[in-house]
């Protein structure tokens, strides 16, 4: 959440979103780990004159108010991208695009920061998107010095 973060997240990620031909109008996922990044990409599309707007899927419906699940003004029918920071089993990406399809916007894919290469691939594959990480787990634990490989575990933080 610094700025600096936001700044090269922003910058990074759209141009891995815009090399994938995707094409989303709209990204975002479940709040909290979603959010900055989804911002960070809407204000750097914004400065580049192409705008993705973004959107944020709470775990669950409110309880009160109109008892959306979804907030940011998602159109039915959009073209959404889903993001997570960090995609382990790929539980709460899944989450997000059940709810996304139940609002009536149209998935195209998942974004990652970083696949921790613990089975969520592999379930956003059976959902029929595309994945669009810019790391693995293993590549970061290289450039950090380890030579372990990550955890698989689905329990691993």
């Amino acid at each position: 959440m610094s700025a600096e973060g936001q700044a090269l997240v922003g910058s990074v990620a759209l141009a891995a979103i815009g090399a994938s031909g995707l094409d989303p109008a709209w990204i975002g996922g479940l709040t909290m780990g979603a959010d900055p990044i989804s911002y960070a990409i809407a204000h750097r599309s914004w400065l580049e004159g192409n705008p993705l707007n973004a959107f944020s899927v709470r775990k669950e419906a409110k309880s009160h108010g109109m008892g959306q699940q979804i907030e940011g003004g998602l159109p039915e029918g959009a073209r959404v991208l889903v993001i997570e920071d960090s995609l382990s089993t790929g539980g709460s990406a899944v989450r997000a695009v059940e709810a996304v399809r139940r609002h009536g916007a149209v998935p195209v894919g998942v974004f990652t920061l970083v696949d921790r290469e613990a089975g969520g691939r592999e379930r956003i594959a059976e959902l029929g998107l595309p994945l669009i990480r810019l790391f693995r787990a293993a590549e970061l634990l290289d450039l950090a010095g380890h030579s372990e490989g990550p955890s698989t575990s689905p329990t691993a933080s």
